[in-house]
């Protein structure tokens, strides 16, 4: 059965999707950008800064559906600027364990929502 997850911890929406999917046992989340759910403003200043505000917008979407980034088993990263990869995966690397790291692709597009630098989606499932 289709579930949908909706968490005040992380972003609303910006159209019409929900912040994930929870089908039986697997979770297919939306992209996240760097958008703080309490202010709404965009963290953008910095890339990093900006990637750790999209990872925490994932844990609040897998915290509210009962997961964590050890469920995670693929990732998808949307960036703008490929020079920004090393800085964007430190960061992303710092919330995953080595040896039980997602697959992932990361991808250079022309344009994300809001101009963010940034945007990760994943998919996670609990055993």
């Amino acid at each position: 059965m289709k579930k949908i997850i909706e968490t005040k911890n992380a972003p609303v929406p910006l159209g019409p999707y929900s912040q994930a999917v929870l089908i039986n046992n697997m979770l297919y989340t939306s992209g996240q950008i760097a958008i703080d759910p309490k202010s709404g403003n965009l963290i953008t200043d910095h890339i990093s800064e900006e990637t750790e505000q999209v990872m925490l917008n994932l844990k609040a979407v897998l915290t509210e559906a009962e997961m964590n980034f050890d469920d995670v088993v693929k990732t998808s990263i949307f960036i703008s600027n490929m020079d920004d990869f090393a800085a964007i995966n430190t960061v992303y690397g710092s919330y995953f364990k080595e040896a039980i790291a997602p697959a992932r692709e990361t991808v250079q597009v022309a344009k994300l929502p809001k101009n963010v630098n940034v945007e990760i989606s994943v998919i996670a499932i609990k055993e």
